[in-house]
């Protein structure tokens, strides 16, 4: 199993990248998002892959992340979506958005992915909705807290808690964590600093 590779891209497309390895190289198809992050050609980068090997052939998909690796996996475990299909859908959403669909049920967002009809959009979050966890789609926005302040844990508490308490108000999940993740705050807000700012931007979404 290759788990990651790490070498200089030699060419870049819309879909795909080749990498030299050590001489060797390996096309690896790629999320449209995480392809649009890469550094140019010429440069070295660190992909994290996943091989598939089937009856019709051998691909390589590679993630700047290993969160993104993940959910790709927890994706190809629904039934009627591929590898290929999987990559769309991370191409038309961010790994933290997707939770953010599946957790606030919008089978729409996820259904515009290619190749992903409304059944499909359904059937995943039907399949998925007990593997995403709010507390992972929290930590997009939290890691700069986590630099700058001592008490990261509180950090993360004060937040989680903010969602929480607005979703227990009858805000959906996406909409608390929006409103969270823009509430103007400094670095030590409490729970209560983050909610009274929360519901001022709740107002304008």
């Amino acid at each position: 199993m290759i788990s990651f590779l790490k070498g200089f891209i030699e060419e870049k497309s819309e879909k795909s990248i080749f990498l030299d390895v050590n001489g060797v190289g390996y096309e690896v198809y790629m999320p449209t998002g995480s392809a649009s992050q890469l550094p140019s050609v010429g440069e070295e980068v660190k992909i994290h892959t996943y091989l598939q090997i089937s009856e019709n052939g051998i691909g390589l998909y590679g993630f700047l992340t290993k969160d993104e690796l993940n959910v790709f996996k927890l994706l190809i475990t629904v039934n009627g979506i591929g590898p290929k299909g999987a990559v769309g859908i991370l191409s038309a959403l961010s790994a933290n958005e997707l939770r953010l669909a599946v957790l606030s049920d919008d089978d729409k967002a996820i259904a515009k992915a290619p190749g992903i009809g409304a059944k499909t959009a359904k059937k995943l979050i039907l399949e998925l909705k007990d593997k995403f966890h709010l507390e992972d789609a929290l930590e997009e926005f939290a890691e700069p807290a986590k630099v700058q302040h001592t008490g990261k844990n509180d950090m993360n508490d004060a937040h989680l808690e903010a969602v929480q308490a607005l979703v227990a108000l009858g805000y959906s999940n996406s909409d608390a964590l929006k409103a969270v993740k823009l509430a103007d705050t400094g670095a030590a807000a409490t729970t209560e600093d983050l909610l009274k700012s929360a519901l001022k931007q709740l107002a304008f979404l």
